[in-house]
């Protein structure tokens, strides 16, 4: 695939997730990141599962070159500074003042390259009453309201996967990208503000929209029931999910599929509206129909009757189904150090091919020898 930013220098002083979220987004699309990192330690997730390339450092940190670089060290500092003069694009996720006591706040890069695009990516914002506080993924769900639409209603507690933080580093991506696009007819740089609050309060729209459209307040059930969503578990103890939407059709399949004509009788569920008021009484009705076979079994009948469904995966699963194996989701890395390993590829599709390579996450200052040659070569200047 062509690499669609291959052009762009991306300098990324990220930790943890937001920040180098963001900068994989534009690696994956072709960017030179370069991911400065504090010597010996490097970004704290490397080191979240022991070593110093744990998988949750894996996840957001493919397609990029590592610098081991101690800001607080003038040598080190003035080759940040040389890095940022030849960029296009500089990353941060510290709290709101840490870069500028660090010497990499925007006033200072500016002095060396006055067409940067500066992201600062933050859990609250810039100023206000919050400003200073501490946030992470769960802060940012909780904060923007939604957490309580993923949380059980009973016994509570915090589920599923750091949604916020990736959230957040997709939005960064995303006005990078038009601060980029600008760029190339104003010639001027920007600067680029976001917070996780502001990122999953849009993220969350949906909710906001109801309840200043109507005046509904959302619950984890709420889309569910009006979008006909289920799960159901089979015989041998795996999952599918269903989800029938509003036509007709989707409803008339699902009780061709498992025998249940009979229900399109029943006043509770003749139509739409009703089958949303008695959502639970379908689920009591389904619940022992489903584990009467297994998922293969009712995934083909389910198909044969043409209603939107698809098995509930686990991650050992979801990249071995047909589809997936024909898109190639999943593609092998190398690298000379830690080895062989498996990841998926980016989503995007440039003219019919899809980008089968990716670099392996870089080791701690992999790549420090050569972007310091590159420097004093010129090549990244």
């Amino acid at each position: 695939m062509v690499k669609i930013l291959k052009n762009v220098r991306v300098i990324e002083l990220g930790t943890y997730i937001t920040g180098p979220a963001a900068g994989m987004h534009l690696a994956d699309l072709g960017a030179d990141v370069i991911k400065v990192e504090r010597p010996g330690t490097g970004d704290p997730f490397r080191a979240f599962k022991g070593g110093l390339y744990s998988p949750h450092y894996q996840t957001y940190n493919r397609n990029k070159r590592s610098i081991a670089l101690d800001t607080k060290d003038q040598d080190d500092l003035d080759v940040l500074l040389d890095l940022v003069a030849g960029a296009d694009v500089f990353i941060q996720n510290f709290r709101p003042g840490v870069a500028e006591k660090l010497g990499v706040g925007e006033n200072d890069l500016r002095k060396v390259n006055e067409k940067l695009i500066y992201c600062a990516i933050s859990g609250f914002g810039q100023s206000g009453p919050s400003r200073d506080r501490p946030a992470f993924d769960t802060v940012a769900q909780a904060a923007s309201g939604f957490l309580r639409l993923v949380t059980p209603i009973t016994n509570p507690r915090v589920i599923g996967p750091a949604i916020a933080d990736a959230i957040t580093g997709q939005y960064a991506a995303m006005g990078i990208l038009a601060a980029l696009l600008e760029r190339g007819e104003t010639q001027k740089g920007r600067r680029l503000d976001i917070s996780m609050l502001e990122a999953m309060t849009h993220f969350n729209l949906d909710s906001f929209t109801h309840y200043y459209s109507v005046g509904e307040v959302m619950g984890p059930l709420s889309r569910p029931v009006v979008s006909q969503s289920y799960t159901f578990e089979c015989s041998d103890d795996k999952w599918i999910a269903i989800h029938l939407s509003s036509p007709t059709k989707f409803w008339e399949g699902l009780l061709e599929a498992t025998g249940q004509q009979h229900l399109s009788e029943d006043p509770r569920f003749s139509e739409r509206l009703e089958r949303i008021k008695h959502q639970d009484d379908l689920i009591e009705i389904f619940t022992p129909i489903f584990k009467k076979d297994t998922r293969d079994a009712w995934c083909a009948k389910l198909l044969e009757a043409e209603v939107p469904h698809s098995p509930a995966y686990d991650s050992y699963e979801a990249l071995e189904d047909p589809q997936a194996k024909h898109l190639k989701l999943a593609v092998k890395t190398h690298h000379p150090e830690m080895g062989d390993s498996t990841t998926v590829r980016p989503p995007y599709s440039f003219d019919g091919a899809p980008e089968l390579e990716i670099l392996p996450p870089p080791t701690l200052d992999e790549h420090g020898d050569a972007i310091r040659a590159e420097l004093k070569s010129g090549k990244t200047g």
